[in-house]
């Protein structure tokens, strides 16, 4: 089969080449893979920005997949053949919290992931994809998706008539943005420009702060939310921007730390976070159970992924660039036909 291995750290050395079709072992579904999405992680992975020491070479890269089950190992009770399915990052955290050994099952490193024509799952690990999205679309789901949900309803408890705030237009963002809509709450969204504000407005965003206009930006979330600031916020950025969002964030309420965009430091202003008691939260996706609540929801919501662009599968080193430069929702790779 077909696959891109990432045979040293570079996106040069991301290359297309034969590997011998895997054999599902008991308990796995060999998937015929539909499409993929990219994540910042798969961009750190290929950079060598991402646990190094632990990226085996070569690595069939990329975590997020979803494809037709086209044979079962022996034992497999949770799946059928034609069955259409997910993959999920922790291959092995399936519910409550994790084990401090889960990123040593991470699929895209250091399991191989899905940018081949066929990969692996084992049948805990996988989920059913939503019955009313493309591959296209549901292979946006497993990372970006699963985090705004989990921060948002298994973390933030967010209740309908709240408010959420948004950093970015990214992935994670925006599907933080459509869930919290659905669910009855009210969104701000901060980007660097007035053309994905204007964007996210469309799908019901209310208000919309570009961070470059109002630097102080916390500042107008403030004035937006009559100075008691937003229920939960979904921080992308990281670094000393952290100290923003606690300020942004209402008293008792909930930093979901998704990224660090712009730091994987920050010099932390322990005042303010005391005085307003709040929660900051490392977010590192979900279990799979909150992904198989999350699907029928999508699908009950007719929630459809923002995807800015969709590339060929001889084209995954364009859609890498593309990831770099900033998209406006998810970047998808079509695997197969």
């Amino acid at each position: 089969m077909k696959a891109w291995l990432l045979k040293d750290f570079g996106l040069d050395n991301l290359v297309l080449d034969d590997v011998p079709l895997p054999v599902p072992q008991r308990g796995e579904l060999l998937v015929r893979v539909g499409a993929v999405s990219l994540n910042f992680r798969d961009k750190a992975i290929v950079d060598g920005i991402y646990e190094p020491h632990k990226v085996p070479k070569p690595l069939i890269p990329v975590s997020d997949a979803v494809g037709e089950v086209v044979a079962l190992g022996e034992g497999v009770t949770r799946f059928k053949l034609g069955d259409r399915v997910n993959s999920h990052l922790y291959s092995r955290w399936l519910d409550g919290a994790p084990a401090p050994d889960e990123p040593e099952y991470c699929l895209g490193s250091p399991l191989p992931g899905g940018l081949a024509e066929y990969m692996i799952l084992h049948e805990d690990g996988a989920v059913l994809a939503p019955q009313g999205m493309s591959d296209e679309e549901a292979s946006t789901l497993p990372i970006a998706a699963l985090t705004a949900w989990y921060a948002l309803m298994d973390v933030g408890n967010l209740q309908p008539g709240q408010t959420v705030l948004v950093q970015g237009t990214g992935g994670v963002s925006i599907f933080a943005a459509q869930i919290a809509l659905a669910h009855g709450a009210r969104v701000i969204a901060t980007s660097s420009s007035d053309a994905n504000l204007a964007r996210v407005r469309e799908f019901g965003v209310g208000d919309g702060i570009n961070y470059r206009t109002h630097p102080d930006w916390e500042q107008e979330v403030l004035r937006l939310t009559g100075g008691k600031g937003v229920d939960v916020t979904i921080d992308v950025a990281g670094g000393d921007g952290l100290n923003k969002s606690v300020l942004a964030t209402r008293t008792a309420g909930v930093i979901a730390q998704v990224g660090f965009l712009t730091g994987q430091t920050a010099a932390l202003q322990l005042m303010p976070l005391i005085f307003r008691q709040t929660t900051i939260r490392g977010i590192a996706v979900a279990p799979r159970a909150s992904f198989d609540r999350m699907n029928p929801f999508l699908d009950r919501h007719g929630i459809k992924p923002v995807i800015d662009r969709v590339y060929a599968f001889d084209e995954a080193v364009q859609a890498y660039e593309h990831l770099a430069r900033g998209p406006f929702g998810k970047v998808v790779i079509k695997v197969g036909d």
